[in-house]
């Protein structure tokens, strides 16, 4: 038996041994405020959206994920498990009918349930690498279709469903929208969560499934996977701009009151730190001074006492001269 040699293709030009990277495309998307004015365009991370979508691999994940959201609770009871049926219905023989052993057997109306399901988990296990890749693929190919849109933030002052709803219509959503919210972005969450055809999710939570049933994905310059690069260039909003400078505006005059009431504060308390630190000095100092005082007085009455013993001792010792000199005239 002959066998045939397979060619080599290790001289073939073009032709690599090793694993090629797949070329990615290089996809751009405009750059809006809330109100719809262009403020320029994106270039979009060909690692997040200039991958070739991969059907296989979405269908899997996507199964993967709602298998995983089954709460897997359904349960029947088995013949075992039905209440009743521990005697036999009728005899064994003579009776002109199949044989029956108990009345809760699963052909009995009552009876239990053969292979009936059980408490069970539904999860299938999903490399994160193939989570990863689906979900490029997704957003792959709501980009290539021109489905993604994206504003630099939201200025929503108050939760408004009203306003919400304008913002989609000015910039030009309609059906499905998708829209990915960054940490802080709540008075936004709560504005666009009344709308029903709008599907809110965070940008830690991006998913394939999502990604997939919506017609719009909306991304702010927060959460845009990729980010937006420099937007130094980008043009700021007309009418925007003097609100945000008023805002900061009063921002910082918030600030600065509240500085000069910290600053006022703190020198009142080292005022007073400072008056209970002279009136500590001059107690200290009258109590010097009464100390002296009182030092003085006593080293006076020291004094006078000394020479009021010295002169004591001078009288009686003239005394003594006197009595001694008159014993002896006598003698």
């Amino acid at each position: 038996m002959s066998t045939v040699a397979k060619p080599s293709t290790a001289g073939t030009p073009g032709v690599s041994q090793k694993k090629r990277t797949r070329d990615l495309a290089a996809r751009t998307v405009e750059r809006r405020a809330p109100d719809g004015t262009v403020l320029g365009t994106v270039d979009l991370d060909s690692e997040w959206f200039g991958h070739e979508p991969n059907g296989p691999l979405m269908h899997q994940v996507v199964v993967a994920q709602l298998a995983a959201a089954r709460s897997g609770t359904q349960s029947t009871r088995t013949r075992a498990e039905v209440a009743g049926g521990g005697a036999k219905p009728f005899r064994q023989k003579g009776m002109g009918r199949a044989r029956q052993g108990s009345i809760r057997a699963p052909q009995w109306v009552g009876g239990g349930v053969a292979l009936g399901p059980k408490p069970r988990s539904y999860k299938q296990r999903t490399p994160k690498k193939m989570i990863r890749l689906a979900l490029c693929s997704a957003l792959s190919d709501r980009a290539a279709l021109e489905r993604v849109a994206l504003v630099d933030h939201w200025d929503f002052e108050i939760p408004k469903t009203k306003e919400a709803d304008a913002v989609l219509a000015s910039l030009g959503l309609e059906g499905r929208v998708l829209i990915v919210l960054g940490a802080d972005d709540v008075v936004a969450e709560r504005s666009f969560g009344n709308l029903p055809r709008v599907e809110i999710v965070q940008v830690g939570e991006l998913n394939t499934y999502d990604v997939l049933r919506s017609d719009w994905i909306l991304f702010t310059d927060d959460s845009l996977p990729g980010g937006v690069g420099d937007v130094s260039s980008h043009e700021p909003h007309p009418e925007r701009a003097p609100a945000s400078t008023a805002g900061s505006t009063r921002v910082t005059s918030a600030r600065a009151k509240e500085a000069t009431a910290t600053a006022e504060d703190s020198e009142a308390a080292e005022g007073t730190e400072a008056a209970q630190h002279a009136d500590a000095a001059e107690a200290v100092e009258d109590e010097g001074v009464s100390a002296h005082s009182e030092s003085g007085d006593t080293e006076a009455e020291d004094t006078e006492s000394a020479e009021d013993t010295d002169e004591v001792e001078v009288t009686d010792a003239g005394e003594s001269t006197r009595a001694s000199g008159t014993e002896a005239s006598e003698t």
